[in-house]
């Protein structure tokens, strides 16, 4: 297996799927290990003999090779903050090894069998949240992975954290020696930032299904007209994204007794001289516009795992050592604009989800907007009762955050390194900050599904919902039952939260 598929990374990191060395291409890192170790024997190279970054003038003795590996790890373990969580960790090392199995690095085979040994047996690396800049890839972090490999350092390990090298004695793994250049192999590319992006990928998807999931069911409780995701409609818009929720949408909605046909309602129904409608002859936008919004959201999601797939399977470090041409190539792939930009539209994208679910939440809250439901779906005594009075403050206090979140970080250039580095991607700070919109997104999805169970039961239609929407009903009301009275919301919020992530 020389590339990891975004299926493969999946598989490890929520179904405890493990790698399998002997599937490994070995024999490729090999190859690039053994031209760079007789190509490097008489040549200057940049991070082999000479220094880093700006200090990549100054030519190292050959005594000292072995201490300019280990230095660079050493002194980049420079993070801050609370650690990436265990999850997002553990994708940056799956992320790193795809580098390496491009067999474009130049390092020893052991590297690819301690991250291999980590990655199965869930050793965590601390890798501190704060520390990237993006340019040369995620050094800080990737330090700090590096760091652990060597021996040093604290991991996390079946809950706790402890010293790297106890843990690794414990397993029965040798810390990584340094052979040519693997301390800045390591050290050098865009793995922590596509780590964590492929945690978001996962998630965001998740929320775009939900949003579909909710989307029907909202429709479904207001009585709406079925055309507006109809197939003659949205074709005619043209955009793929579009016409696949569209479509999406009429699956889910397939068997429901409550979407009205306009055709029979309106067009058949002899209302020629009815002045005032008391039903909507079209729902508000956060309901009848659902395909149009939700597209776009649903085409970022197709190419940012497009680009994904390919920054897992790419090289990315610096210097490029490819035994194919016989010749190692300086440049710059180390860069993460690709990753930076695609978090941005996917951060964006989410916050679009966190607010058309705000607005639908608003809907089903307001008596006066939706004419048929209690106000905050209250099934208790008007005045004595709250109903779900107080979750919309939740809600609508964290899409707020969402929203000031939703600035592009990728614009966010600071020079640094003696200017070396002059302009840089932040992609690492912009992957942080889509997962904090992703974690935002979910708990107001997570109030939005607890209401659209209330919604139902205050009308009285599970048994006329489509068994798609019946099935979402009965998910949350295993979780949560019916309110009628007052009660503390916070651990159904958070109940219903890990379900939808689930």
């Amino acid at each position: 297996m020389k590339n990891i598929t975004l299926k493969n990374a999946e598989d490890i990191l929520f179904k405890g799927a493990r790698l399998d060395i002997d599937t490994l291409p070995l024999d490729v890192v090999e190859q690039s290990y053994e031209f760079l170790k007789e190509f490097a024997s008489d040549k200057v190279i940049y991070g082999i003999n000479t220094g880093f970054g700006p200090m990549a003038q100054w030519r190292v003795d050959d005594q000292y090779l072995q201490d300019l590996q280990y230095n660079i790890i050493r002194s980049h373990s420079t993070g801050a903050g609370e650690p990436l969580p265990d999850l997002y960790a553990k994708a940056a090392m799956i992320a790193r090894l795809g580098t390496v199995l491009q067999g474009k690095s130049g390092i020893h085979t052991d590297v690819v069998k301690l991250l291999v040994a980590f990655i199965n047996n869930d050793v965590i690396p601390f890798i501190p949240q704060h520390g990237s800049v993006g340019a040369s890839g995620d050094l800080v972090q990737l330090a700090h992975i590096a760091l652990t490999l060597i021996g040093e350092g604290k991991v996390h390990y079946k809950g706790e954290w402890r010293p790297t090298a106890e843990v690794m004695e414990e397993l029965g793994l040798r810390p990584l020696p340094i052979y040519i250049r693997e301390g800045l192999s390591i050290t050098n590319g865009t793995s922590v930032m596509t780590g964590i992006s492929l945690v978001n990928q996962h998630y965001a998807e998740k929320l775009l299904d939900l949003a579909v999931g909710a989307g029907v069911l909202m429709n479904e409780i207001a009585s709406s007209h079925d055309d507006l995701m109809s197939p003659e409609l949205n074709e005619y818009r043209v955009h793929s994204g579009q016409i696949e929720i569209a479509r999406r949408m009429r699956e889910a909605a397939e068997g429901s007794r409550c979407l009205l046909k306009r055709e029979h309602d309106l067009y058949d129904n002899g209302h020629a001289d009815t002045k005032v409608f008391e039903h909507k002859v079209q729902a508000y936008y956060s309901l009848r516009c659902l395909p149009q919004i939700l597209g776009p959201i649903l085409e970022t999601l197709e190419n940012s795992a497009k680009i994904l797939e390919e920054e897992l399977n790419c090289a990315s470090d610096n210097p490029i050592v490819d035994p194919t041409t016989k010749n190692i190539y300086h440049g710059g792939n180390f860069h993460g604009d690709y990753i930076s930009l695609e978090e941005d539209k996917v951060k964006i994208a989410m916050v679009r989800i966190a607010m058309t679910t705000e607005r639908q939440l608003n809907y089903l809250f307001h008596d006066r907007i939706n004419g048929i439901l209690p106000p905050f779906l209250n099934l208790g005594t008007l005045g004595l009762n709250y109903g779900m009075q107080a979750c919309q403050f939740t809600a609508t206090s964290t899409t707020a955050e969402c929203q000031t979140l939703a600035m592009p970080n990728y614009v966010h250039s600071i020079p640094n390194n003696n200017d070396n580095q002059d302009i840089v991607s932040m992609g690492t700070n912009t992957a942080i900050l889509c997962k904090r919109v992703i974690d935002n997104a979910f708990q107001v999805m997570s109030i939005h599904y607890i209401a659209l169970a209330q919604a139902v039961d205050c009308l009285g239609i599970k048994d006329s919902i489509s068994p798609a929407s019946r099935k979402i009903y009965d998910s949350i009301r295993a979780i949560t039952p019916t309110i009628k009275d007052d009660t503390p919301f916070y651990e159904d919020i958070a109940a219903v939260e890990a379900f939808l992530r689930g």
